[in-house]
């Protein structure tokens, strides 16, 4: 007897990206905080991450993310990185969430799964930035030539919402960690500035102020300018999205 895969309907798929699109921002998580930490969720383009860190102490605490569907009440995580639990690193889990006023409840997927997490919208209204989204590099300038890196599961992305922003690097095949920074942003007239209010491999960054130069083209972003340790920075960055 033949079995036939029924195809999602078209509407089905509308409903689950507007669904999906509804979530797309910047998240501080309001339940269960603790004194003098922040925990704060980047959504776009079908991939999260989740940073905890102690802005005062310059502590970086942790952090865990990658990609996302939301649908119908249910969402799931598939975990790509994981400084608090590497043997997420791979797996799937799904709970329920649900989305009202700027509050997003989640329940099964949260550090403890059998209690609930609710994050709170972070106002970005004033915001237009242009690279809100999810970026991969792909290009990287090493002694006067632009070096184009292959994609692998080696990867270092960086997640932008309208204010906020942060950069992974990690291994979805080895499972592991790089590094993680991040905090808010600034795009104006070709001037890219972050405010850095946590880095988990050298606290001293965390009060910095940096200023880049920018460009998007072609879905590309060039990035260049000096890093924090004074070094010449030229960039590629190209804008992904979870394929549905």
């Amino acid at each position: 007897m033949k079995t036939f895969k029924v195809k999602p309907l078209a509407t089905d798929t509308m409903q689950a990206d507007a669904q999906e699109k509804m979530l797309e921002g910047a998240w501080q998580l309001s339940s269960k905080a603790t004194p003098g930490v922040t925990t704060v969720k980047l959504v776009q383009d079908g991939y999260f991450a989740v940073a905890i860190y102690n802005q005062d102490s310059k502590k970086f605490i942790g952090t865990y993310g990658g990609t996302y569907t939301a649908s119908n009440g249910k969402l799931t995580h598939t975990y790509e990185f994981s400084t608090l639990d590497a043997a997420k690193v791979g797996t799937t889990a799904t709970g329920t969430y649900k989305l009202q006023n700027g509050n997003w409840q989640i329940n099964g997927l949260g550090l403890n799964q059998k209690e609930s997490e609710n994050w709170k919208k972070i106002d970005e209204q004033s915001s237009t930035s242009p690279l809100a989204g999810t970026w991969r590099i792909t290009g990287r300038e090493r002694d006067g030539q632009m070096s184009t890196m292959q994609p692998g599961p080696r990867k270092t992305l960086k997640i932008l919402s309208g204010t906020r922003f942060q950069w992974i690097a990690f291994n979805t095949e080895t499972k592991e960690f790089s590094g993680t920074g991040g905090g808010t942003y600034t795009a104006n007239d070709g001037k890219y500035t972050e405010h850095i209010e946590f880095f988990s491999r050298d606290s001293s960054r965390v009060g910095m102020q940096l200023s880049f130069n920018y460009e998007v083209k072609d879905g590309k972003w060039l990035h260049s300018g000096q890093s924090s340790t004074g070094n010449k920075i030229n960039e590629v960055w190209e804008r992904i999205a979870v394929k549905r």
